[in-house]
């Protein structure tokens, strides 16, 4: 073969060469928009939606202590964590050293009160006796006050008559015999039987007997006109003021009475209080040492729970605690509990009685069964309070059986399961793209991407189901064009932005057409109503005599321009 003949089969081979390697550059370029993009491909088989929470393990029935002291305190002794405890055994002592000195000043203060209960009691009592012995006196002056005025109406005023009338009686009777011995005198002193001595005796006997008629007479008189009248009023003025200070004695008696009593209560009240506080010392003091109330697992309440500072303090010796503060939980029983908080993206699709997963941080090699039993109806107010933008809902899962190997405090993950299929298509929750309010998916078609609408179902923060639109084997790309999404929006929102103004400006059309419509309305009505009074006022100058006429008138002549013009524009208004 010759030299040309060579070259030109080299020639002819090299330009073959380079023919095969620019196609198939072209070719790899061509597929390279398939294979540079990131695509999945759509897979059929089982489905597990469900989302993951942490928490803590707690015990589903225990005894909480607190702290039952007022105020602050320290901690002397306290059990060690962990500890096996028995019903009875000492827990947690606490310092009561101030307690105990407030306790023997409460007790002098109860011994005062008691003394003073004791003495207003005794004088209640007393005062008592006195007053019914007062209001019985001043009744029977009262009495004796009202026999008095009867006696002497009926006994003695009758009495002192009769006895003025028998002494003016009697008065009579010797002057007549006084007179008759006179005469008689008289006689023998004529006939010379006696002597002018004996005579002037039985005058002078006689003249006093006839001045003792006189005197009884007087002394009837005094008796009826003066001293009846003075011992009657007086009498009754002794009933009066009987009657008064019987009344007097009444009030002031039952106003001692009830001071007393009122004093008696007072003092009872105050030893009651002071007897209360006594006791509530005395309660206080016991309260310094905590007994376990059954049997468990002592377990600080600090290792259990976290607050919202972090990690709360270690429970130890000397430690100064809060009233109502917890001390200790005591588990009972080998039931548990996982104590999540559920973030409020997945509130939604939660609800009470779904099954969950538990693994505990410290038992790596178990997987505990629970049911979610509790959901919190409002976010944690401590983790808000944190952060404002976190809202977390505090929940509870029962895990199922009993487990020894569980303790109160160990970290756990809780999966929550939603929903289970065992045929489902599914594709990575960032190939959803939504387009308007239509989830879309480009899926590989004809050596390009084209948007397809799909409708979907649940997701698991990784896995979204589709229930309609994709098949198995199916290329859908996992980072969707974003433009199309936020053209779309854009368009939506400004169709919407123009639907409102439209119906914004509709509405306000609406109004203003009826506010005029109102204008017009009370226009028309107050011309009717000024046409109706200016014809009323011309009827009524129509009917005016003349006399009248002629004063308004003057009146009107006799006004300032300012006022004509007033009335002017009145007339025309």
């Amino acid at each position: 073969m010759s030299k040309n003949k060579i070259y030109i089969l080299i020639a002819c081979l090299i330009v073959v060469l380079v023919i095969i390697f620019v196609s198939g550059q072209i070719l790899k370029g061509k597929s390279g928009e398939s294979t540079n993009v990131p695509t999945y491909q759509v897979k059929r088989g089982p489905l597990t939606i469900s989302f993951v929470e942490s928490g803590t393990i707690k015990a589903r029935e225990q005894i909480i202590i607190k702290n039952e002291l007022e105020g602050r305190t320290s901690i002397i002794s306290l059990i060690p964590e962990g500890t096996r405890v028995k019903k009875g055994d000492l827990l947690v002592e606490l310092d009561g050293s101030s307690l105990e000195d407030e306790k023997i000043d409460q007790e002098i203060r109860v011994q005062n009160a008691e003394a003073s209960y004791i003495g207003a009691n005794e004088n209640f009592a007393v005062v008592e006796n006195q007053a019914k012995s007062d209001v019985d006196l001043a009744t029977l002056k009262y009495e004796f006050a009202k026999q008095d005025l009867e006696k002497y109406i009926k006994g003695e005023f009758p009495y002192q008559l009769d006895k003025a009338d028998a002494e003016i009686t009697l008065a009579k009777e010797e002057l007549v015999q006084a007179e008759e011995t006179l005469k008689w005198s008289k006689r023998l002193f004529e006939d010379k039987y006696i002597s002018e001595t004996e005579l002037q005796k039985d005058q002078l006997a006689e003249n006093k007997k006839a001045l003792d008629v006189q005197l009884a007479q007087k002394s009837k008189e005094l008796l009826t006109e003066y001293t009846y009248n003075r011992d009657l009023a007086q009498l009754k003025s002794d009933v009066s003021q009987a009657e008064m200070a019987l009344e007097r004695t009444g009030r002031k008696a039952r106003a001692e009475v009830i001071q007393a009593q009122a004093d008696l209560k007072a003092k009872e009240a105050e030893y009651n209080r002071q007897k209360d506080k006594l006791q509530k010392s005395e309660d206080q003091i016991k309260k310094t040492k905590i007994y376990a109330p059954a049997d468990g697992l002592a377990i600080y309440a600090t290792s259990a729970k976290s607050s919202w500072r972090g990690s709360e303090e270690p429970l130890d010796e000397g430690q100064e605690v809060r009233e109502r503060q917890e001390l200790i939980y005591l588990p009972v029983g080998n039931l548990s509990n996982a104590e999540i908080t559920i973030h409020e993206s997945n509130l939604e699709k939660t609800q009470v009685g779904l099954p969950a997963i538990i693994t505990v941080d410290a038992l790596a090699d178990n997987t505990f069964y629970g049911t979610v039993a509790q959901i919190a109806p409002l976010p944690d107010a401590q983790s808000m309070w944190i952060n404002p933008d976190l809202k977390v809902y505090n929940s509870e899962i029962y895990i199922d059986g009993n487990n020894e190997s569980l303790r109160t405090g160990m970290g756990c993950q809780a999966e929550i399961i939603i929903q289970q299929y065992n045929d489902a298509v599914y594709v990575p929750l960032q190939a959803i793209i939504r387009i308007g309010t239509e989830p879309t998916v480009y899926v590989w078609t004809d050596n390009s991407y084209e948007p397809r609408k799909v409708n979907t179902g649940l997701d698991n923060n990784k896995m979204i189901h589709i229930l309609d639109g994709l098949n198995e084997g199916d290329v859908v790309l996992l980072s969707p064009p974003l433009k199309d999404a936020a053209v779309d929006s854009e368009n939506r929102n400004n169709s919407e932005i123009n639907s409102s103004a439209e119906k914004l400006n509709l509405k306000i059309s609406e109004r203003l057409n009826n506010i005029k419509t109102t204008d017009t309305n009370e226009k028309s009505d107050r011309s009717a109503d000024g046409a109706s009074k200016a014809k009323k006022r011309k009827q009524s100058l129509e009917n005016l005599d003349p006399e009248k006429r002629e004063e308004m008138r003057k009146r009107f002549e006799q006004m300032s321009p300012e006022e004509r013009e007033k009335i002017r524009k009145e007339r025309q208004g």
